[in-house]
């Protein structure tokens, strides 16, 4: 075995049982991974020198693939109802025929760190066999300086192999696909997938496992901070606006997707972003633009024109496209991956039924409930079969990270935001006057005038009604936005159609949240959204 590069020489990957493997490169730069990469046919150079891969029938994550091994240490703590388990004894299988596969080839390491709170940190060390999923891992996770890679000793072990192909019968796996997760044992398997993202949400994962048992909230969402220390962490599932509204020029971003809450205030789990690229433009999201004509940046599944100039409107590849870069690549980016406990939270959801209010100030209690309820909606036309609104809701805003009951997350949120006085606010930035297809979507320079006030503290002083359907506190109006909208009501043609999709929604609501009603106390069940009283 020749190992190539800077590395703890007492902390090989002969330690890890990879026998007989031709090379091994350690660590290698951003500029020798780009050589790798396309010496062997990986990837492409764009025209603006970004790095472009593709990779294959995998465009996205494979969550029927992903499996806990259930062992006595795992057993009690982990949400079985949504992590699929394997046993002890098929993942050494798993894992022994990994090494076995890994034989003759040409592997690169990367050991980096996921979390920027030193106490709270996990040391990472990245096994693969593709130059670009290095590279990847590399931007998307924090980068130890070159004196801590020569006594480098990692808590979490991740080997990536996309030509392994599992065997469902010999390794209790579904398909060829598998992502298996030993959380007692910190070692990760993943294989059949070229998919970068597996990385990255594979430390998200260990993560969610890790950080409760020490009183620490992981959460899915992006964060930034104003010049008075006032930090806003932002929930929302995908097409929410989450990346969007956290871009803040007048604010420093900390990070755009995961982040912990622990004793010191929040902290990024990673050092990069990745975001997605469909339709992405200079004018509406320019420094995410930026970023993906820069040396270092590595895009996935986007399509080149023959200049080899990136064409971020062409689908045919995936409608998941993306962009991983360092956090550094982002002009207003926080250096240290530090802030302040927040004083602003901000969960958003995108309506497509027309029914919710553009924003809501949130008790404890409620933020609580629609924590655990993860609400967003689909729109008709997204996915083969849906021809109206289709409610979506992934809990926690992040239901195939979390490897613990919602509720363990759900009460560490409520306490931590009892504790330290957050404001909580519901931000709908989905569609007003009609549901999709006969209102409009939300204007965004309403969207942000409320945030603005929101986050400035301003907007706790203004009158507020208590909505009739979902109980929340919706301000009566708001400077420089048109009070009409505050009223979703109000804005529809049609008062009792209102009425009928507010019923509608409540109930899948109410329906929902049936699965958590025994894990949460009394006063989070009084937060529910109540079935529709007569509108005036």
């Amino acid at each position: 075995m020749e190992d190539l590069g800077l590395y703890n020489p007492s902390n090989g990957i002969a330690a890890a049982g990879f026998a007989d493997v031709e090379r091994v490169h350690y660590n290698l730069s951003e500029v020798e991974l780009y050589e790798e990469a396309i010496r062997r046919g990986e990837a492409d150079l764009t025209a603006d020198g970004a790095l472009r891969a593709i990779t294959g029938q995998h465009t996205g994550r494979s969550p029927k693939d992903k499996f806990v091994v259930r062992d006595a240490t795992t057993e009690s703590q982990i949400w079985w109802d949504n992590n699929k388990p394997m046993s002890p004894e098929d993942f050494e299988r798993l894992h022994q025929d990994m090494l076995a596969h890994a034989k003759g080839k040409t592997l690169y390491v990367q050991d980096l760190i996921g979390g920027a709170d030193e106490v709270n940190a996990l040391p990472t060390r990245v096994i693969t066999e593709l130059a670009w999923h290095a590279l990847f891992i590399r931007n998307l996770l924090i980068r130890p300086d070159r004196d801590v890679l020569k006594r480098f000793q990692q808590k979490l072990t991740i080997i990536n192999l996309p030509s392994f192909k599992a065997d469902p019968a010999r390794h209790g796996c579904r398909t060829e696909t598998v992502i298996a997760c030993d959380l007692a044992n910190g070692i990760v398997l993943i294989g059949g997938t070229s998919y970068a993202g597996e990385n990255k949400k594979s430390v998200f994962t260990v993560l969610n496992y890790l950080l409760p048992a020490k009183g620490v909230m992981p959460m899915h969402c992006s964060a930034n901070v104003g010049k008075d220390e006032d930090t806003a962490v932002f929930f929302g599932l995908s097409g929410t606006g989450k990346t969007t509204l956290s871009a803040d020029p007048s604010r420093t971003l900390i990070g755009d997707d995961e982040h912990g809450w622990g004793e010191n205030g929040i902290f990024n789990f990673e050092g990069g972003c990745y975001a997605k690229a469909i339709k992405l433009s200079a004018e509406a999201e320019p420094e995410i633009y930026a970023a993906t004509r820069r040396f270092g940046t590595v895009l996935e599944n986007v399509v080149l024109d023959e200049n080899r100039v990136p064409d971020f409107d062409d689908n045919s590849l995936t409608e998941n496209t993306r962009s991983a870069y360092p956090l550094h690549f982002i002009p207003n980016a926080s250096a240290t991956g530090l802030a302040p406990h927040p004083k602003t939270i901000i969960m958003l959801t995108a309506d497509a039924f027309g029914v919710m209010p553009p924003i809501a100030k949130l008790t404890p209690e409620q933020a609580m409930y629609h924590f655990l309820s993860g609400y967003t909606a689909k729109v008709a036309g997204t996915e083969k079969g849906v021809t109206e609104p289709e409610a979506t809701f992934s809990t926690c805003f992040g239901a195939p990270f979390m490897p613990r009951h919602p509720a363990e997350y759900g009460n560490l949120l409520k306490d931590l935001i009892a504790r330290h006085g957050v404001d909580c606010w519901l931000v709908n930035t989905g569609w007003t006057g009609g549901a999709y297809g006969t209102g409009r979507r939300m204007p965004i320079k309403a969207t942000r005038a409320l945030l603005a006030s929101a986050l400035n503290g301003s907007l706790k002083e203004a009158e507020f009604r208590i909505d009739t359907n979902f109980g929340f506190a919706v301000p009566v109006s708001v400077e420089g936005v048109d009070t009409a909208i505050l009223d979703p009501r109000s804005t529809w043609t049609d008062g009792l159609a209102y009425d009928n999709q507010a019923g509608k929604l409540v109930s899948m609501f109410i329906r929902n949240f049936e699965k958590f009603e025994d894990h949460v106390d009394s006063k989070v069940r009084d937060a529910a959204p109540g079935l529709l009283v007569a509108a005036q």
